[in-house]
């Protein structure tokens, strides 16, 4: 990842509703969750609502599914995964530090 990315991922997070629709889909895993479950959850309308998930669409922080009727949002774990990476790679001079592992591996993508 190199600096353009990592900010453009940051811009994308950088806004309160977007912030908080992320978290809610990192904490309902893979699945992910509908966008109309989405806006019930948060309590967003559903324009405002879309122009969020594109956003994050857009800047690779999500995914979207169709399933019937129905779109199905998820957090991209190797997107987040890549940015915290990104911004700890040099941690303490390469020195043995505390920087706590990434909260998900493999198996949570």
């Amino acid at each position: 990842m190199d600096n353009k990315a990592a900010v453009s991922l940051l811009t994308a997070l950088a806004q309160e509703s977007r912030l908080a629709v992320f978290r809610l889909l990192v904490e309902q895993g893979p699945d992910g969750l509908a966008a109309g479950k989405i806006g019930e959850h948060m309590g967003i309308p559903a324009a405002t609502l879309s122009f969020h998930l594109k956003e994050l669409s857009h800047a690779g922080l999500v995914q979207s599914r169709q399933e019937g009727r129905f779109v199905f949002y998820s957090a991209n774990y190797a997107a987040i995964s890549s940015l915290l990476a990104f911004l700890t790679e040099n941690c303490c001079a390469g020195s043995n530090c505390a920087v706590p592992p990434p909260a998900c591996d493999s198996d949570c993508r």
